[in-house]
């Protein structure tokens, strides 16, 4: 029975009844459901013009829905980097981060085609699953109305109370301590809907394990995260909308094992210090409102919206550990206010034409604060004082960003589609620049076959995160000097874009692509963490050659699905032109002379899954494979810089879920999990590489049970 006519059952039921009943009950029960169907309607139309005010056309897009998330090992309790690492050409890193087609971040995050401002969160998840109705990863050669951020934009659409009322309350738990209780919720009352979701999280694995152990010294992590969605149907061509959303993540960082001070330092007379009782942290915030409006009437459809994001990092040092070990013990706060202005609209002109265009404006004020202990060394570099020295550094600085695109997608004739455009950014901060980038893509759909190719120029600033230039010299004739003093700032990333791929429906249950791309960027971006505070630190390449090669398969029948992806890459970069006081002289000469692969780069990625639904049990299984991130090396007396990589890996879960019917009451969805089922000890970095902090290995075998009641 369908929703309607569940919410029409009891206008038929009084119908049938009882004829003396006043008409006017049986009228308003009729009216009632006749509303909520329209409502209904209206929301689904608007949905549907919302989606159609941005294009895709000629980008290569990767959709995770609802059904598909579900449908995974960890379900909706996973963070949100593990959903989109099933994703072609994503890779996994460190910090909980992952990078797409070689590059490092470079990642644009939009909630129902809005973008949210970027943050200082490094280890947070400030997007939770919960919210997902789907999951859109675009990347390639993309149309005008991308920019700023382009390795990928990972497009998100909520979800709603109008389309799919109710909700659910969770709890899961188990290896590493694991506790998650979760609740989210969705309703409507005329033409008001919300949704809200939220849920804490707290285990024994917040960060990477430094020394592959399953239990990690040191490692527990406290997160929250909220989430609220709130929209108003004015009428059939107008809405508003509400997003407010929250997180909050206290980490220890893990420590390794056995270790102690190797720099030979005395912190007023203590000299030793056992690793395993080092007690660093760091907490993250972070949140976020936007206020959105949507209008649609005839061949023009707008959606405009205010957005506001704060973020903040408070990382607290072991005082004198971090001092012998590192020569350096810095409390840091940093955070960054960002407001922003967006609005982009459709027109279509005719049948062959469809006008989009919009502006974009974002205004960051981000403040820095650290209070640094360092040791006083002489000329020669030796220690002088055992009495530490304390340095307090502040600064504040802000950042503008405006945008403009206009693009045309005309549709040239049968099954080709022409989007050609332009979009012009500026900005200004700790450096400016701007650029005005032209787009061209094609789509030509030929039998079953739909190629697609495409030209992009790209302009991306710098992210804002940045250490200011005076911080060096306040740094010299201590343990924490650099050996590099020079300090350019860095610069916006200039790119050309070249996408061609197809996809090809085999039949109408099996679907295979093939996709490649090839960039040139000049001053390419990359990031490093380099300090004692787990931020990263962006610098330049002068010069860098991305390029790759995806293929994609999906089955899908009405009990079974599967998918596969496997990609290559090559990711180069030559000479470094900012930021040099984070690398030592032989790094530095030695880029300058070769191009060497970047230390995010993995040549090959794959990634699995399966799901097979028989009557109320589902069974998953999934699979994440990569040749190695890179790592230095020492060849003939030579240190070459991300010289080698990392041994491969591969990675298996498993999942079962099962319905429960427990009467009157409804069912009790029970679930298991199994991540890295063979334990499989594998090392996501090894503490060496450009811009690589310490070593961190891949999870150890996990086991999760999970139960779920909805409400």
């Amino acid at each position: 029975m369908s929703r309607l006519q569940l919410l029409a059952a009891p206008a038929l039921t009084l119908l049938s009844a009882a004829l003396a009943w006043p008409s006017g009950a049986h009228s308003a029960a009729v009216g009632a459901a006749e509303e909520v169907e329209e409502i209904v309607i209206t929301a689904a139309k608007l949905d549907a013009k919302r989606a159609g005010i941005q294009t895709q056309t000629g980008a290569s897009t990767y959709t995770i829905d609802q059904a598909a998330l579900t449908a995974t090992p960890g379900g909706d309790n996973t963070l949100l980097n593990q959903v989109v690492l099933q994703a072609p050409s994503v890779v996994q890193d460190s910090f909980g981060q992952f990078h797409v087609r070689g590059d490092h971040d470079d990642l644009q995050y939009r909630l129902n085609g809005i973008v949210l401002p970027e943050g200082i969160a490094v280890f947070g998840q400030s997007l939770s699953p919960r919210l997902i109705a789907s999951l859109k990863l675009i990347t390639g050669a993309l149309p005008a109305e991308y920019g700023l951020r382009t390795a990928g934009i990972i497009d998100l659409t909520t979800k709603s109370g109008v389309l799919e009322p109710g909700g659910s309350v969770s709890v899961y738990g188990g290896s590493h301590g694991t506790f998650q209780p979760s609740v989210d919720y969705g309703g409507r009352s005329g033409g008001f809907n919300y949704f809200v979701a939220g849920d804490a999280l707290r285990n024994n694995l917040g960060i990477e394990s430094p020394d592959g152990s399953a239990s990690p010294a040191h490692d527990h992590t406290t997160q929250w995260h909220g989430f609220g969605y709130f929209e108003n149907i004015l009428d059939a061509g107008n809405r508003l909308s509400v997003i407010l959303g929250t997180s909050s993540g206290e980490f220890q960082l893990p420590d390794r094992r056995g270790l102690e001070p190797a720099l030979g330092l005395d912190v007023q007379g203590q000299v030793s210090f056992p690793s395993s009782e080092l007690n660093s942290t760091q907490r993250e915030l972070t949140h976020y409102a936007i206020l959105g409006w949507q209008y649609s009437a005839g061949a023009l459809d707008v959606q405009s919206a205010l957005t506001s994001r704060y973020s903040s990092l408070t990382y607290q040092p072991d005082f004198p550990g971090d001092l012998l070990f590192n020569g350096l013990a810095q409390q840091a706060f940093k955070s960054d206010v960002a407001l922003g202005l967006q609005s982009d609209g459709a027109y279509r002109i005719n049948d062959a034409h469809t006008l989009r265009a919009g502006i974009y404006a974002q205004h960051d004020r981000a403040s820095s604060e650290t209070f640094s202990q360092v040791l006083p060394v002489d000329a020669s570099g030796a220690q002088s004082s055992d009495v530490p020295l304390g340095i307090n550094d502040s600064n504040t600085q802000s950042q503008w960003i405006a945008s403009a695109y206009l693009q045309d997608e005309w549709r040239a004739a049968t099954g080709l589609t022409v989007n050609y455009g332009a979009r012009l950014d500026q900005y200004r901060a700790y450096s400016t620049g701007g650029q005005l980038s032209p787009r061209l893509n094609i789509v030509w759909k030929s039998g079953a076959a739909v190629w697609h190719a495409g030209f992009a120029r790209y302009f991306t600033p710098p992210p804002f995160e940045l250490v200011g230039a005076e911080t060096v010299g306040k740094f010299l004739g201590t343990t924490a000097a650099p050996q590099v003093t020079a300090s350019n700032l860095p610069l916006a990333e200039r790119a050309n874009y070249w996408d061609l791929g197809v996809e090809r429906n085999v039949n109408d249950r099996v679907t295979l692509g093939l996709d490649s791309y090839y960039r040139q960027s000049y001053h390419l971006i990359d990031e490093g963490q380099f300090g004692a505070p787990i931020i990263l630190t962006p610098f330049n390449y002068h010069d860098g050659r991305i390029e790759g090669l995806e293929l994609t398969a999906n089955y899908t029948a009405a009990t079974f699905t599967a998918y596969g992806n496997l990609a290559l890459q090559s990711a180069l970069g030559r000479g470094i032109e900012s930021a040099q006081f984070n690398f030592s002289p032989a790094d530095l000469s030695y880029i300058a002379a070769h191009f060497i692969d970047l230390d995010h780069e993995q040549r090959v990625s794959a990634s699995a899954g399966v799901s097979w639904r028989r009557a109320a049990t589902r069974y998953s299984a999934d699979l994440l494979m990569g040749s190695g991130l890179r790592a230095s090396e020492l060849l003939a007396g030579i240190h070459i810089p991300n010289g080698t990589h990392l041994p491969s890996y591969v990675q298996f879960n498993l999942g079962v879920s099962h319905a429960l019917s427990i009467g009157e009451h409804g069912e009790l969805t029970v679930r298991m999990d199994l991540i890295n089922i063979f334990d499989r000890v594998y090392e996501i970095r090894d503490g060496t590489g450009v811009g690589v902090g310490a070593p961190q290995f891949g999870p150890r075998r996990g086991v999760f049970v999970g139960l779920g009641k909805a409400i």
